[in-house]
């Protein structure tokens, strides 16, 4: 920790790590969990960090992908299927979270899971058995479950039968998802999100709105996804409403992507290209806080033709049903010109951007800002004036043990304690409230856009590479110490271990 920076996080502060069920969980054919739109993802081995940053090669497939995938009976090929195998491990991984103290998990559960298709009348009791004893476990380390309701991982017959979230019956499959969750796990879980990243539909349609893209015209689609887009906004506020139904002293979250863009120069026209890329970050947030359509969406469909088709209560239901919380992912920044041509870009958080002079990046590409995360912190807060959780940070690194069994990923603990740095500053100078910080992530799982296990987060490392070869044990790797003792001082001492 720099001697100039001295950090103090608010008694009660939720510290922990957060996954993904698509990423982390397996399990895909077991308890009776039906397909899913992350089990058909192949993997696919980027050679360098621009094809890694392709998010339609990466994360949107056609029937025919489809058709081959369910085909294929070697899931070495779909790496999500096996992810970190948390469906046979979760004892053990929850028992690792709780050695190192945390306060709260973030994890989501899988839609196809409890509803196999994502239009049954009943739900899946396995399923819902399994997150019994998922969340029982968190319960007796004092652990809160923080639970994403929708995380890229719509049932593949709600994808391939109803065109997923195009199809205004998505809003009724969901709310009736959401019901069955919110009142089996009304004395299990507090703290719920509704959808992961709601804006990323628009970067990878079918991982997040099980859009096929290829069934639509070109000139045609943008409408399909805005549409799609609105029936997730109206689901998100009618599960807010059954959330707080079911479980009257609950706390409901958005998601947001949050993509931090500086001007790449003091020109006006860079200028402005920054601002109008934080405002077509910002304005999905905004219908999910304020409960309406910000001018700039609004804008947007005028001047593009997009006409959005609304059932008469829409609006209402928007208007009557915002989250309580305001959460967010956080792994870089990137720069925005008014004409990037001859400029060196580079990836992020799948998107890519104009690279900035004066950042170092990881091994994927991913600029390393931590500054950017104070300022993000202050901009979200001064725009919502809701409570902030930063729900995913960290850093992916490709890292094996050593000849004595041992993972020194110093890396990880410089990146993270500068984040935490501007966190406090965050808190205590800006004046931003911030309920708690969950990493990405506590234990190595398969990279959402590349499919890769070998591109690692976490602090216990799991033997498995990218083919899904490997004995799946943990091992705890040097940062596990470090936030270890970081979460027990609530932050108050960042510094290095031994």
């Amino acid at each position: 920790m720099s001697d100039s920076i001295k950090t103090a996080f608010p008694e009660g502060f939720l510290w922990g790590g957060a996954t993904a069920a698509n990423q982390c969980e397996g399990g895909w054919k077991e308890g009776g969990k039906g397909v899913s739109a992350s089990d058909v993802f192949a993997f696919r081995d980027p050679d360098n960090a621009a094809s890694a940053a392709d998010v339609h090669a990466n994360c949107d497939i056609t029937d025919e992908d489809i058709r081959i995938a369910l085909a294929c009976d070697d899931d070495t090929k779909y790496p999500k299927r096996i992810g970190a195998d948390f469906y046979h491990h979760y004892q053990e991984d929850i028992a690792y979270y709780a050695e190192m103290g945390f306060k709260v998990y973030r994890m989501s559960i899988a839609w196809s899971r409890i509803f196999p298709r994502g239009d049954e009348q009943e739900p899946n009791e396995e399923g819902l058995a399994f997150y019994d004893r998922v969340f029982d476990e968190c319960a007796k380390y004092g652990i809160e479950p923080l639970v994403t309701m929708s995380h890229y991982e719509p049932p593949l017959a709600f994808c391939t039968e109803y065109n997923g979230w195009y199809n205004r019956k998505s809003i009724e499959f969901f709310c009736r998802y959401v019901e069955a969750i919110t009142s089996r796990y009304a004395g299990k879980v507090k703290y719920w999100l509704t959808f992961n990243e709601v804006d990323s539909i628009l970067r990878h349609p079918f991982m997040t709105g099980g859009l096929i893209e290829s069934r639509w015209e070109p000139d045609e689609f943008q409408q399909v996804l805005y549409q799609a887009m609105h029936h997730q906004f109206v689901a998100s506020a009618l599960a807010t409403k059954i959330c707080h139904e079911n479980i009257p002293d609950s706390k409901v979250g958005c998601m947001l992507t949050k993509l931090t863009y500086y001007p790449y120069t003091c020109k006006p026209a860079d200028v402005l290209a920054a601002q109008q890329a934080m405002r077509a970050t910002y304005c999905y947030g905004d219908v999910q806080v304020f409960g309406e359509y910000s001018p700039y969406l609004l804008s947007l469909y005028k001047n593009r033709g997009i006409h959005i088709e609304m059932g008469p209560d829409d609006l209402d239901i928007l208007k009557a049903y915002p989250v309580d919380f305001v959460s967010f992912s956080y792994y870089m920044s990137t720069c925005a010109a008014g004409d990037d041509e001859g400029l060196e870009t580079t990836a992020g958080n799948t998107v890519i951007g104009v690279k900035n002079p004066y950042l170092p990046s990881s091994a994927w590409g991913w600029q390393i800002d931590p500054v950017g995360l104070r300022i993000s912190l202050v901009d979200l807060y001064d725009r919502y004036r809701k409570p902030l959780f930063i729900v995913e940070n960290g850093i992916g690194v490709a890292e094996q043990p050593d000849e004595n069994g041992q993972i020194d990923d110093q890396y990880r603990i410089d990146y993270m304690r500068a984040h935490l740095e501007q966190a406090s500053l965050a808190i205590n100078e800006d004046g931003v409230d911030l309920m708690g910080y969950t990493c990405w992530a506590p234990i190595d799982l398969v990279s959402n856009s590349t499919n890769q296990m070998t591109k690692r987060y976490g602090f216990v490392y799991v033997d498995a590479d990218d083919h899904c070869q490997g004995t799946y044990n943990r091992l705890r790797k040097k940062s596990f110490g470090w936030y270890q003792k970081v979460i027990a001082t609530n932050g108050a001492d960042l510094s290095d271990v031994d």
